[in-house]
């Protein structure tokens, strides 16, 4: 290859140079950092943690013996399918479109106080679904003007409560995605189909989904791996309990860092879920690369 061919190709990478530095310190840096000290020994303080020794595929041996990890990998996946895959995923689409029917009023109405959930910080979103589901919190009071017995919520159905309440946290970032796709649906294509006698449904499972199913697809992977690594709502409203009740990986990694001070064993299991984190990513991307032409 000439030398000014040569020269032309760097230069068309020279763009992105910044971006790809960044990415190498910032992402690849600690992703690596903490393969390695999931092969150590290392603790957060004491010998260990001047003099951290190798030890090899130890702590991943530790993970199959210790009983609190499946019990969390269940509960991660719950938490993902429950609180993204379903929740946020399909609330967001049928939001999306019935504010297409809707009139302005309602369509902003209900747009504004979807959206007031998503731009709250994250520890004030964990604040108020606490108040919200502890035993002196809204719904109790709510229930109680029916003659409910009061319930502890938090205590009584821990997962189904950080569920609820991270679908209500972040249901309005699927709604927004969903609003710019369904824009891009090809007017005449419904009302072709229209007139041809598809109902509502119909034209919702045949011409409007299969158009969006790169935005469903890009949607599903975002949500997936954002709820993979939630971790202040969970720890806020319930930090792991009651006996483990909704300790998901992240909190179990927390735990076993910062509460017990081993930073080993606790980046296993940061590094397990970096591990699904990719798979998903992974599985997500090649359905996205399938579905072009």
């Amino acid at each position: 290859m000439p030398a000014h061919h040569r020269r032309r190709q760097v230069f068309r990478y020279l763009p992105v140079l910044p971006a790809v530095l960044l990415l190498l310190v910032f992402l690849a840096g600690p992703v690596l950092w903490a393969f390695h000290a999931s092969l150590t020994n290392a603790g957060l303080t004491g010998r260990h943690a001047r003099n951290p020794e190798w030890v090899g595929l130890e702590n991943y041996q530790r993970l199959l013996q210790d009983p609190v990890f499946p019990l969390s990998l269940a509960l991660t996946v719950l938490f993902v399918a429950g609180s993204a895959v379903l929740g946020q995923n399909v609330l967001g689409l049928a939001l999306a479109v019935l504010m297409r029917r809707a009139r302005p009023v309602v369509s902003a109405t209900v747009g504004t106080a979807v959206v007031a959930a998503w731009v709250l910080p994250e520890i004030v979103a964990a604040f108020a679904a606490y108040a919200f589901f502890s035993r002196d919190g809204t719904l109790n009071q709510l229930l109680g003007r029916f003659g409910a017995a009061e319930t502890d919520w938090l205590y009584a159905v821990p997962m189904a409560a950080v569920i609820l309440a991270n679908v209500w946290r972040g249901t309005a970032f699927s709604m927004l995605v969903y609003r710019a796709a369904l824009n891009g649906v090809p007017a005449e294509l419904t009302e072709a189909a229209h007139v041809d006698g598809a109902g509502a449904w119909q034209r919702l499972a045949f011409i409007t989904l299969p158009v969006i199913r790169g935005s469903i697809a890009t949607n599903l992977m975002l949500v997936t791996l954002q709820t993979l690594a939630v971790f202040t709502l969970i720890w806020v409203m319930t930090a792991g309990g009651p006996a483990n009740g909704s300790t998901t990986l992240p909190v179990l990694a927390y735990q076993e860092a910062f509460k017990f001070g081993d930073i080993g064993y606790g980046t296993a299991v940061a590094s397990v879920l970096i591990l699904i984190g990719a798979l998903f990513g992974a599985a997500y991307l090649r359905l996205l690369r399938e579905q072009k032409p």
